[in-house]
């Protein structure tokens, strides 16, 4: 493909995609142009335009949450539903430190050199996590589509804002069974250990708390998904802890839930 076909089909989904949150008098993302080195790279805006011509989205407004490893956009289909798109950073070398939740699952035994392949293979790996929770009534985002290094998934929040995490989120004890609660739904009618379980992963909703960033998730044959799971229990103990709420022993927990 030559530059002039890319550079005008990049000012092509840069006009489409932000004529309407003109519109709306929303932020426009995409100017930020940080964030459009960063995460907008010829072939991510390329997947972005399939999306629409595809009619899994109608347009995005911009960035809401950034981290090391991704970027996450809101996006909006064309019945006004908002969308929550996971962009997954193909420069960063961050994913490496991820082989470990891969290597050892049985789900996926083939792992292609190269950054962007992990990064593909882990946007894959997210939404198959998410789709078994969801399947299993555990509560997660409801997963959509993925492609690439992008992950379509249900906006949680309102007009752009996201629900509020456990961090930033006053917790009871009720918070707490809620939360004991996911870690033993995804063991046993999911078959998954979440792997990086913490207030930084859990939003708190009026309609109790959802569990998000399932990309660490692994199979319970995983080699090390025992470990994973005290870690989970650690580090969610933890966190309670801090906030004044008593919580259950951890070496009863993990083997009640294991039993």
């Amino acid at each position: 493909m030559s530059e002039d076909i890319i550079r005008k089909l990049e000012s092509k989904i840069d006009n489409k995609l932000a004529s309407k949150s003109k519109r709306k008098h929303l932020e426009d993302g995409f100017k930020k142009r940080k964030v459009i080195n960063e995460v907008l790279d010829k072939l991510t805006v390329m997947t972005l335009y399939k999306m629409i011509k595809d009619h899994i989205i109608a347009y995005v407004n911009g960035p809401i949450s950034a981290g090391k490893e991704s970027v996450v956009f809101w996006a909006v289909d064309e019945h006004d539903v908002s969308v929550a798109l996971k962009i997954y950073l193909v420069t960063t070398s961050n994913f490496k430190k991820r082989e470990q939740y891969i290597l050892g699952d049985p789900r996926f035994k083939r792992l292609k050199k190269g950054t962007k392949n992990l990064v593909y293979l882990w946007a894959r790996k997210e939404f198959r996590n998410l789709s078994q929770c969801y399947a299993a009534g555990i509560p997660v985002p409801q997963p959509l589509y993925v492609t690439n290094n992008v992950l379509a998934m249900i906006f949680l929040g309102q007009n752009g804002a996201p629900e509020k995490s456990l961090l930033f989120s006053e917790v009871d004890e009720d918070d707490y069974k809620q939360a004991i609660s996911i870690i033993k739904d995804l063991y046993h009618k999911a078959k998954l250990v979440h792997s990086d379980y913490s207030e930084y992963n859990i939003f708190k909703t009026a309609n109790g708390l959802v569990v998000f960033d399932l990309g660490s998730a692994v199979d319970l044959r995983h080699p090390n998904a025992l470990g994973f799971l005290k870690r989970d229990i650690y580090n969610i103990n933890r966190f309670f802890i801090k906030r004044g709420i008593s919580v259950e022993d951890p070496k009863i927990l993990f083997e009640g839930i294991v039993k």
